[in-house]
């Protein structure tokens, strides 16, 4: 019995340094992780000032002001940019999401000539590098003449192989008599996907969903190519011309301060769906 309860004991250290040195790892990941953000909200509350007055970086300030913010609304028209990434992120994620939803559906569980065939060709467009898929959608939109619009910018931008993919997984889980049984039912393939297939995948639709308006959020190369008008310019593009105009360079706590500003709406977005979009993301890497 003691030697029973000595290996208990044993084992119970062991446990405990393991389990205090993964805390340890994960609290020191966490920290190098949430840094550059503390840094980032630091620097827009110091002052011009007190931000070229320190020889050494100070890691606090003792006069916070929220002067920056003001000074980034006004010295570039960052609430127009905001309003426009906006309209691009609505129109280009509900039309994403149609063709998506109806593209998974019909490789899931419609039945139709070549559909294996052209299912791996569509896998097959993963394999090409975003550069060349850039240059062809910029002579595309170029020649037809879409170039500083908004149908310039969300064209390119309405579909998604990987999402197509992620969501026909999804869907061949629903087991196949649910649809035969509804079809008996005369329920139509609309009806199903729409009542059925659409409300038991729905973490992994929100999930999609949600990943698509922060790729529209962040969206920098391509909004960059295709517009030089400043009534099509996004929060990215804004942040350019700050910099580009010497204020980015003069004054670097207004212009993080735009930064902040930019990157709110997307950290309130992920802390609230952030349990839908693992639960969506563990959905659909599994199978069966």
């Amino acid at each position: 019995m003691d030697k029973i309860k000595k290996l208990e004991r044993k084992r119970k250290i062991k446990n405990a340094v393991f389990m205090t040195a993964v805390f340890l790892l994960l609290i020191i990941w966490a920290i190098i992780v949430l840094f550059p953000f503390y840094w980032m909200l630091l620097t827009s509350v110091k002052s011009y000032a007190s931000y070229n007055a320190e020889y050494i970086p100070q890691f606090f300030t003792l006069s916070p002001t929220l002067e920056n913010y003001v000074l980034a609304f006004t010295a570039v028209p960052l609430a127009k940019y905001f309003g426009n990434t906006v309209i691009f992120t609505v129109i280009t994620t509900i039309l994403m999401m149609i063709v998506v939803i109806l593209s998974a559906f019909a490789f899931s569980r419609l039945e139709f000539k070549g559909k294996d065939l052209l299912f791996t060709i569509l896998l097959s467009l993963m394999m090409i590098p975003n550069e060349l898929v850039i240059i062809t959608n910029f002579v595309t939109i170029t020649n037809a003449g879409l170039r500083n619009s908004f149908a310039g910018l969300i064209l390119p931008s309405v579909t998604s192989v990987f999402y197509i993919y992620l969501l026909k997984e999804n869907f061949e889980q629903i087991p196949d008599e649910l649809y035969k049984a509804a079809k008996v039912d005369g329920t139509s393939d609309f009806k199903y996907l729409w009542k059925v297939m659409i409300p038991i995948c729905a973490p992994t639709i929100v999930t999609i969903f949600i990943l698509k308006v922060i790729e529209c959020w962040n969206a920098y190369v391509w909004p960059r190519l295709i517009t030089d008008d400043e009534n099509y310019f996004l929060v990215s593009n804004g942040i350019q011309t700050i910099r580009e105009s010497g204020f980015g360079r003069e004054n670097i706590p207004a212009m993080m301060a735009s930064v902040v500003v930019i990157s709110i709406p997307l950290i309130i977005i992920f802390l609230i769906f952030h349990k839908k979009i693992m639960e969506g993301v563990s959905r659909g890497g599994t199978k069966g």
